[in-house]
């Protein structure tokens, strides 16, 4: 099953645990510590739209994207419900053109971490530099492989997966060992890489 249907079929059956109801403090945390301006945003793997409502609150001018058709319709009832205006749409991100591109920023919790190889991972990479502008960042929230996690989990990358994936196309600007926004209260641990688009 590919990632895209993997996906689609956990918000189908309701086994999404990584839809907490609110951002990832992350994604507040590097906003405002890399004093980001706001600018067009996209959203990768959006889900039900906690994240990219946040960033609209936060003056970005919102795409959020996903392949699941029932977390979009989510998304769109929840920005609605806090009268915030972003736009979400379902699209295959391999294969679909992300109309209003190029973003200023590119913002995934999850999607980067859940490709098994390398060359799945630097084609994501590559297709996220496609859709920045030539200084636009990118923030990617990523399961973390220092921790030895019994139970489920999120995907766990190295640090050598991630560089070896997004160098070619990013410089790093930052990569340091957090933990994930979660219910739990033992929460998965996690990278933050926030990248910075190569010029061309």
């Amino acid at each position: 099953m590919t990632v895209k249907n993997r996906f689609k079929e956990r918000y189908k059956i309701g086994d999404t645990p990584w839809d907490i109801g609110k951002p990832d403090f992350n994604l507040i945390e590097t906003v405002n510590t890399w004093h980001i301006k706001p600018c067009k945003a996209l959203e990768i793997g959006c889900g039900t739209g906690d994240n990219s409502i946040w960033l609209a609150r936060n003056g970005f001018d919102v795409t959020g994207i996903d392949a699941s058709e029932i977390a979009i319709k989510k998304a769109i009832q929840k920005a609605s419900d806090a009268r915030t205006r972003c736009s979400f749409l379902v699209k295959d991100f391999f294969k679909d053109r992300v109309e209003s591109a190029p973003f200023g920023l590119a913002f995934d919790r999850g999607c980067f971490h859940s490709f098994d190889t390398d060359d799945e991972r630097k084609k994501f990479a590559r297709r996220v530099s496609e859709n920045l502008r030539e200084d636009g960042l990118w923030l990617s929230l990523i399961g973390n492989a220092d921790e030895n996690r019994q139970g489920p989990r999120p995907p766990q990358r190295t640090a050598r997966d991630i560089v070896v994936a997004i160098e070619p196309y990013f410089e790093i600007l930052l990569l340091r060992t957090t933990h994930f926004e979660s219910a739990r209260p033992d929460p998965p641990r996690a990278w933050v890489c926030l990248a910075k688009k190569r010029p061309a």
